[in-house]
């Protein structure tokens, strides 16, 4: 069932946001080559903590920590470790905090030092694609017309997007319904209505869709070892259009 939530409730969920958009643009700054990510979890949580928050991630399904922090060919889920990173390297930032019961959730890759162009433009198509996906969150539109405006442009700029992993509602609830591929047909599934929150989260891959899980049962990498980008945003959908509920 998708849950409508009311202005009340959005507000709720756009203090949980702003929070989780803050910590990745903190984050952001923190990136550099020779800094770790397990760094970067040891930060973020001292920092949720201070905040009044607590973490969405840290436990959940037994999920170690309250960072993502995926690099490279690592499209999600990966854990913060000892790792140090490179210049060149790409680190996806994917986290979530808990206020007064509500969720925030958001993600964001990040360039470490300097990177190629062609990584560069993998970064814009991503971001592009989560934009162009949030304005068909409109009144009357439905969740395919969301889905298929990503998998339409990542396609045309000769990227693929993932199929295993995929967005979802939240609210009270980290995961709620619907699902939100990032791959679909304009036109078909729910109809978009008021009070819906959407957190789009396309997966971009540089070469093909494929992806396998590693070891740990946790990390998602591409199956043939090309770069993977994710972002972000939570989105409500209201009368006056999509509100992304994790700006700063």
């Amino acid at each position: 069932m998708i849950i409508c939530k009311s202005a009340a409730e959005i507000e709720r969920l756009r203090r949980s946001g702003k929070i989780v958009r803050g910590l990745l643009e903190e984050l952001r700054e923190r990136v550099q080559p020779g800094v770790s990510t397990l760094d970067l979890e040891k930060y973020i949580e001292r920092r949720i903590a201070q905040l009044g928050a607590r973490p969405a991630f840290k436990g959940y399904r037994g999920y170690p920590c309250c960072l993502c922090a995926s690099v490279n060919s690592e499209v999600i889920h990966g854990i913060p470790s000892e790792r140090r990173l490179k210049g060149g390297d790409i680190l996806s930032l994917d986290m979530g905090v808990v206020v007064d019961g509500y969720y925030g959730d958001s993600a964001i890759t990040v360039p470490v030092g300097e990177i190629s162009e062609s990584t560069q433009r993998l970064l814009r198509v991503t971001q592009e694609s989560l934009q162009l996906a949030i304005d068909q969150a409109r009144l009357g539109n439905r969740l395919g017309d969301v889905c298929a405006t990503v998998q339409r442009h990542v396609e045309e700029n000769g990227y693929s997007v993932v199929r295993e992993f995929v967005g979802h509602g939240i609210g009270r609830q980290l995961h709620e319904e619907p699902q939100i591929p990032n791959f679909g047909q304009p036109g078909h599934g729910p109809v978009l209505k008021q009070g819906m929150v959407l957190a789009i989260e396309p997966m971009v891959n540089a070469g093909g869709p494929a992806v396998r899980v590693l070891a740990d049962n946790w990390t998602a990498v591409t199956a043939d070892g090309t770069l993977s980008a994710h972002f972000e945003h939570m989105v409500a959908v209201t009368r006056n259009g999509p509100d992304i509920l994790t700006l700063q």
